[in-house]
């Protein structure tokens, strides 16, 4: 059973750094061995490159190019009339992937046009989907890349995502049938749209392709007051073999990398405070006879 791997996001970690080449170098020095950012496009492939190189770190996981931000578009997919947008944002991103030697893209199926009502235009915007799928996973294939579709809750955070939910993005990948196509799960979005994570989790677990986290409803880490019992979620991961990458995609609710200062309370209430020197065990977790407590991390 493999310990799992946790990569940095840098859309969301080490805010108060500006630049990617500076969240890099910050998420080397914390320890990280990986990295993934939504949208690198405002530097050039080399210099990040150079800079993932430097820190020691590899990426693992960008975006395809968000549209026109300033008309409210939100990833491309399956926006009626924007095919050949999304087409050429997938060339933009498999440049960039190869350039930095980052295996997957999220393909990002955009927002609902405003003003359209959801129902009635789900199913031209589901053969859009379909029709840049095919596209996509042709043009991935040649560069023996992974694409994956996000489902991001209409709940609180996009009201006008076109994909909410994994069994909407489960049917349309098998719609589509290209096994370089997987399910990005992102457990801060599955909980809000739907909950039931050990039922979801076990049922989709075979076509995720990457895993991402933030603590419910907060959006903070994992360690941060919520809902969402991760030391038991990690482990379910864990017990149902997934080999990827957890993405830390969150809101840090202290300075930096916390997960090295914050405390962890196990289930009779005990105190245990993790430190970065400490000597990491086969597994980031121990189990106890009163429960699991997340001990330490495993990064890479």
């Amino acid at each position: 059973m493999a310990a799992l791997r946790f990569s940095a996001n840098l859309s969301w970690l080490f805010p108060e750094l500006l630049g990617l080449p500076a969240r890099l170098r910050a998420a080397g020095s914390s320890g990280f061995e990986a990295v993934e950012v939504a949208w690198p496009y405002a530097e050039p492939p080399e210099v990040l490159a150079r800079a993932a190189r430097e820190a020691g770190l590899r990426l693992v996981l960008i975006n395809t190019p968000p549209g026109d931000q300033e008309k409210g578009e939100m990833g491309l997919g399956a926006v009626p009339g924007r095919q050949a947008a999304f087409r050429q944002g997938l060339e933009q991103a498999v440049r960039y992937a190869k350039a930095l030697g980052c295996p997957r893209i999220h393909l990002m199926a955009g927002r609902v046009p405003q003003g359209a009502d959801r129902r009635a235009v789900k199913a031209e915007m589901e053969i859009v989907f379909l029709e840049n799928l095919r596209h996509a996973a042709g043009v991935l294939a040649q560069e023996d890349l992974v694409g994956l579709l996000e489902p991001i809750n209409t709940r609180i955070t996009d009201p006008q995502y076109f994909l909410d939910t994994p069994q909407q993005a489960a049917a349309i990948l098998q719609k589509v049938g290209r096994p370089n196509l997987q399910l990005q799960m992102d457990i801060f979005h599955w909980q809000i749209m739907d909950g039931n994570l050990t039922g979801n989790i076990r049922e989709f677990l075979p076509i995720v392709g990457h895993v991402q986290v933030a603590q419910v409803p907060g959006r903070g880490e994992p360690s941060s007051p919520g809902e969402l019992n991760f030391p038991y979620l990690f482990q379910l991961l864990e017990d149902e073999g997934y080999k990827g990458f957890v993405g830390c995609e969150y809101q840090p609710q202290g300075e930096g990398w916390p997960w090295g200062r914050e405390l962890w309370r196990d289930w009779t209430g005990a105190v245990f405070s993790l430190s970065a020197e400490m000597p990491r065990p086969p597994s980031p977790y121990r189990r106890h006879s009163r429960g699991l407590e997340l001990a330490t991390f495993i990064l890479g």
